[in-house]
């Protein structure tokens, strides 16, 4: 388990320059554990582009900015095939999502025709462009960020396939008094902060993704997520429920929780922890449980409806 504990070192160097995102960050490993997407929605100016920046510095990862606006096309993420004259052929002239983290910035802005653009990419980690396949390097993630819908003016919200698709959402909240406190200092100089270095090489990440994989779950576990999930699909309130992409990525994001907490095995507490994050953002409520519940709200209360298996402190 030491890689895993140099997740706490990958905390600490984000740290050093985003303040009071630990648990972000801890949701943001999980993530890349199993090449997974991040939907992170806030008020503008919380440090979600900064943030995104931080994780693909310190994992060693190239990054790029893609900020999303109605004008903006499905080639303008991609990339384009162009005749080049020099040469008399055409050539490929990569698109952002040519990266390891890729902020999709504002993604709720884009038309639906480009929002759809990302999905074979985020799913297929491959584009095509112009027939021409494209396979994209790993570590591969988008981090895409939205303002709630509900507040802003022409805006494009995302269909239920798209964000089925993201692994994890994350709502920012505002920072503390005393975390805003730091911030001012760090932004006056008073906190002085080391150059930003890597954490993990490809390498490493390499065998965290493997490692993580041999993390077990118990019978009685593998039954209490499938019981989460049907109570999804089966709540008055819900109108469509948690899918089995949505299943596995709870049982994967369990697994994760686990190994950075430096177990071999899976707990009802590690079930319970992840579970908002993967399965708030999947279900699509009815209009009578829109107009009184958010879907945090619904999953909470399913989450309590259940009972939870005896937490026993060892696998099975």
């Amino acid at each position: 388990m030491e890689l895993a504990n140099k997740i706490n070192l990958l905390k600490n160097e984000i740290g050093k320059f985003v303040i009071g995102k630990d648990l972000e960050i801890e949701l943001m490993a999980i993530s890349l554990l199993f090449n997974g997407h991040i939907l992170l929605e806030s008020v503008p100016g919380t440090g979600k582009t900064m943030l995104a920046k931080c994780f693909a510095s310190a994992i060693g990862g190239a990054f790029s900015r893609i900020q999303f606006t109605p004008d903006v096309l499905p080639s303008d993420v991609t990339g384009i095939q162009f005749f080049n004259p020099k040469i008399q052929e055409f050539e490929l002239r990569s698109g952002p999502i040519m990266a390891n983290i890729v902020l999709a910035d504002e993604i709720n802005r884009a038309t639906p025709r480009t929002q759809s653009s990302l999905l074979e990419a985020m799913e297929e980690r491959q584009v095509t462009i112009d027939g021409q396949t494209v396979v994209l390097d790993e570590p591969f993630m988008v981090i895409a960020t939205q303002n709630p819908v509900e507040s802003q003016q022409g805006t494009f919200p995302l269909p239920i396939a798209q964000m089925d698709r993201f692994f994890i959402k994350i709502k920012i909240e505002y920072p503390s008094i005393e975390e805003e406190r730091r911030i001012m200092k760090l932004y006056r100089g008073e906190i002085v902060t080391d150059e930003s270095r890597h954490v993990f090489s490809n390498s490493e990440i390499l065998q965290l993704k493997t490692a993580v994989k041999g993390i077990t779950i118990s019978e009685d576990l593998e039954k209490f997520i499938l019981q989460i999930v049907r109570k999804t699909r089966n709540h008055p309130y819900i109108e469509l429920g948690v899918s089995p992409r949505g299943t596995l990525a709870l049982m994967r994001a369990s697994q994760g929780k686990a190994f950075l907490n430096g177990r071999s095995f899976v707990t009802p507490s590690d079930v319970l922890w992840v579970a908002p994050y993967v399965l708030s953002h999947r279900i699509f409520l009815s209009t009578e449980g829109f107009l009184s519940n958010s879907q945090e709200m619904i999953m909470d209360e399913i989450l309590k409806s259940i009972e939870v298996p005896v937490e026993t402190g060892v696998n099975g």
